[in-house]
């Protein structure tokens, strides 16, 4: 979007006073950025130079401004009261700490949601407000990869496909060159080149014919359902290279580095029925996941939610598809999916509506899956260790025992995930913070019941 802004915003056919609105919009966008910078919040970015958003210092859209980590180290000395104590048998002990938890000056200008639940014993532990309807932020995430995995299995794979139509002869193609997108978020610039020597190894060194991207695998909205329009979003489309909308350009221009010559235009348009395949390149559901959960990369999540949306093998999918199975599987848990409001993939969109409640059974469901299970619990970040957790709970119980989903956006602090206890039960829990401007004083919170709920 602001690539595009730009260079409107220069053109030389538009109005000085135009021109002048569009350029304070553009110093709009970028200042957050810049403050974050000067407040010493950084951006982490990935191999592919593209941001890594982690929930510890921004949160999955725009800069956190409200959290510092003085503030969570303030707000952290309201909870050493909460004492476990040790003459209490289990579980009762960790429950009457949740209890005294719960009244933290914290709810009394915010809304609390939680369920912690044994998987071991299989009853549940602790609530509170686990059926109020709330905001889940990347904690949506979850809903969507144990949504993807059942139905799209362990073994999924995502695709992207080159084809051709006409003949070759020699070293010409008369005909042209089909792109088909499958919305592989992870396509790489090896992943290019492998097409490129895909191309060499027929022998072709001139294509007479056009360069036609099919994208047809989902509808063309390019940004999910109640985004915020001023965040700088990758755009969903179903090719993609280096997350980046601009395959069939980098494509062309790696074939001419290659020598190979393409004559026709590039254009869109539906893979005929007689088309011959040249190659494809394919990445797994469990290496977009971990992306996804670990780093909670929204792109992956939309990606993975279009894969659910397609998976009837119908063309123009929509988020609302994704939805609708989505609903499918909250009926069979035993769960109403109408009461929920599911609006996209990532937790990016304003109007996803869930409950603890909702994210718990999925937890279970899941757990009781095998084959969900195995590919669930590796992708979430390790309290202590890796991911978006790396950061928090670097010691005492919860360190290493708690792998959880994060989720933050403004005035929105979740997180959602499994939990190892000292006697070997394992429990699976949710916490949805709603109406905290402070993210840093929502996480002191839901690390200090992880502390409890892996405490001895």
């Amino acid at each position: 979007m602001l690539r595009h802004l730009l260079k409107t915003a220069f053109n030389n056919r538009m109005g000085i006073t135009l021109r002048i609105k569009l350029l304070i919009l553009l110093l709009s966008l970028c200042l957050p950025a810049m403050r974050s910078q000067a407040q010493g919040y950084t951006v982490v970015t990935g191999d592919d130079g593209l941001p890594i958003y982690d929930d510890d210092k921004i949160y999955d859209g725009k800069y956190d401004e409200g959290v510092s980590d003085q503030s969570e180290e303030n707000f952290d000395k309201e909870f050493e009261n909460v004492q476990i104590d040790g003459e209490i048998p289990w579980p009762e002990r960790m429950q009457k700490a949740l209890e005294q938890l719960t009244q933290s000056s914290m709810l009394e200008t915010s809304q609390l949601g939680m369920l912690v639940y044994d998987l071991t014993d299989d009853r549940m532990l602790f609530r509170y407000n686990d059926r109020q309807l709330m905001r889940p932020a990347s904690v949506m995430k979850v809903v969507t990869a144990i949504t993807a995995l059942d139905c799209l299995g362990k073994d999924y794979m995502f695709r992207t496909m080159l084809y051709y139509t006409g003949t070759i002869k020699g070293d010409t193609l008369n005909g042209d060159l089909y792109c088909v997108g499958g919305f592989d978020p992870a396509f790489s610039t090896e992943d290019m080149n492998a097409f490129v020597e895909c191309i060499q190894r027929e022998g072709i060194t001139k294509i007479n014919g056009r360069f036609v991207a099919d994208v047809s695998m989902k509808d063309t909205k390019e940004y999910g359902e109640g985004w915020c329009w001023d965040d700088d979003n990758s755009v969903l489309t179903p090719l993609l290279i280096n997350k980046r909308d601009e395959f069939l350009e980098t494509f062309r221009s790696a074939l001419s580095k290659k020598g190979i010559t393409v004559n026709g235009y590039l254009s869109t348009g539906t893979l005929p029925a007689k088309a011959v395949q040249l190659c494809g390149r394919y990445h797994s559901i469990e290496t977009v996941l971990e992306r996804m959960m670990k780093k909670s990369d929204n792109l992956y999540a939309e990606a993975m939610l279009y894969q659910v949306a397609a998976s009837n093998n119908r063309r123009n999918a929509t988020a609302k598809d994704a939805a609708t199975i989505t609903r499918r599987l909250i009926n069979s848990i035993g769960l109403d999916g109408a009461k929920y409001k599911i609006a996209d993939g990532s937790g990016l969109s304003l109007y996803n509506y869930i409950s603890a409640e909702l994210l718990v059974q999925l937890l279970r469901y899941g757990y009781r899956n095998k084959d969900i299970y195995s590919r669930l619990l590796p992708s979430l970040p390790i309290a202590g260790e890796d991911g978006t957790l790396k950061s928090r709970m670097k010691s005492g119980y919860a360190k290493g025992n708690v792998e959880a989903k994060t989720g933050t956006v403004t005035a929105v602090s979740s997180l959602a995930g499994y939990a190892q206890v000292y006697n070997g039960h394992q429990l699976c829990f949710a916490i949805i913070n709603n109406g905290v401007l402070r993210a840093g004083e929502a996480r002191a919170f839901q690390d200090k019941v992880c502390q409890i709920i892996c405490a001895p």
